[in-house]
């Protein structure tokens, strides 16, 4: 069975949930013994890879652009798959989706993953949320079978597009972590072990990092010096960066520098490791998400966790405790002020749903199906 792969900015290494997602699925579909092939934005990689863990990558030029780099090449993205003879494409996310139909008319089967209402982002303006929103319709009702990565977007699209059949719930999922020490990079960062509070995505609006640098602010006196007396305040760290700087993102880290918080741009594999290993707790206080894979992420490492009561990170299942009403900046203060005044905690969530062994199979077994039909 050929597959092939399109919606993602590409894998390994690329920043993104979508990406996370692909980064940790598709090898696994590989190994399994299926052809899988990632079209990837030839502007966000620099590799030089044709092939990873098992999956053939094909690079196309695309125009970096936020409003309309996602379906050009979405677009050509189809036509190579219609050339390699696909048996399978896998659209991910609502905006390349909009060329669903256009993938039908070519003979080819496929496979829709809503990842979350985009068009709830803060980033986009009216044209772009109505294309989005075009988008989240052509998947639905033209893809084969639909994958939701919650329960919360597989109600949305009951209610709003009455789809039902071949709906297929299947989580984002979490590797294994990978608990380290990295005390060379915590000493270029000019932090401590257990000494920082971690925030983690991307630099876009709807994560609402700047409530997170406000609340931080807040509590930022002398009641956070360390407790052997030491002159090293508690640090805020805050780990990602964005793909198309602009006034929201270059606004944030300004904020950040003047509050003293730590900013380290993208990072992965070590480095982002023991920053998860070692922080005192994760913090994402944003107003949009599908399914967070960061916090996920953060989870496996057993590290308390603070999130916004948005219905994705609900949908979790937390201890009431570790919510906060989104957008309220006093009550996110308050929770930082209660981590502080404890000792790290380190916590066993249940994460049996989330296994990518387990999701890469459920997803095979959504291309079986479809190919015998």
């Amino acid at each position: 069975m050929k597959i092939v792969v399109t919606g993602t900015r590409g894998i390994p290494n690329v920043m993104g949930g979508v990406e996370t997602h692909c980064e940790e699925l598709f090898p696994r579909i590989a190994a399994m013994g299926e052809d899988v092939t990632v079209i990837r934005r030839k502007s966000y990689v620099s590799d030089g890879l044709k092939e990873w863990k098992g999956v053939k990558l094909v690079d196309i030029e695309t125009p970096k652009k936020k409003s309309f780099e996602a379906i050009i090449h979405t677009y050509r993205a189809i036509n190579k798959a219609k050339k390699l003879g696909a048996d399978i494409l896998h659209i991910h996310a609502i905006g390349p989706a909009l060329l669903v139909p256009y993938a039908k008319m070519l003979g080819m089967k496929v496979v829709f993953t809503h990842h979350g209402p985009d068009y709830d982002r803060d980033k986009w303006g009216k044209a772009a949320k109505a294309v989005l929103k075009l988008g989240e319709r052509m998947g639905c009702m033209f893809a084969d079978d639909v994958i939701v990565i919650s329960d919360v977007i597989r109600n949305l699209i009951k209610e709003k597009y009455g789809r039902t059949k071949n709906v297929h719930l299947i989580y984002n999922g979490v590797s294994e972590p990978e608990v380290c020490d990295y005390p060379k990079y915590f000493e270029e960062l000019g932090i401590r072990k257990g000494r920082y509070i971690l925030g983690m995505c991307r630099f876009v609006p709807e994560k609402n990092l700047h409530h997170l640098v406000e609340a931080f602010g807040r509590i930022k006196n002398e009641e956070l010096k360390s407790k052997d007396g030491g002159d090293d305040d508690i640090k805020l760290v805050l780990a990602g960066d964005t793909d198309f700087e602009d006034d929201y993102s270059r606004g944030l880290k300004e904020m950040a520098r003047k509050n003293g918080v730590v900013l380290t741009g993208f990072v992965k594999g070590r480095k982002l490791h023991s920053l998860l290993t070692n922080c005192m707790c994760y913090c994402l206080p944003s107003s949009h998400e599908g399914l967070p894979i960061a916090l996920l992420e953060a989870m496996s490492y057993g590290v308390k966790v603070i999130v916004s009561d948005i219905p994705a990170n609900l949908e979790v299942g937390l201890d009431k405790d570790d919510y906060f009403p989104v957008g309220n900046v006093d009550e996110l203060a308050k929770k930082l002020e209660e981590v502080i005044s404890r000792e790290p905690q380190h916590i066993d969530y249940d994460m049996a749903k989330y296994d990518w062994d387990k999701i890469a199979k459920e997803v095979r077994g959504v291309y079986c199906n479809l190919e015998l039909k």
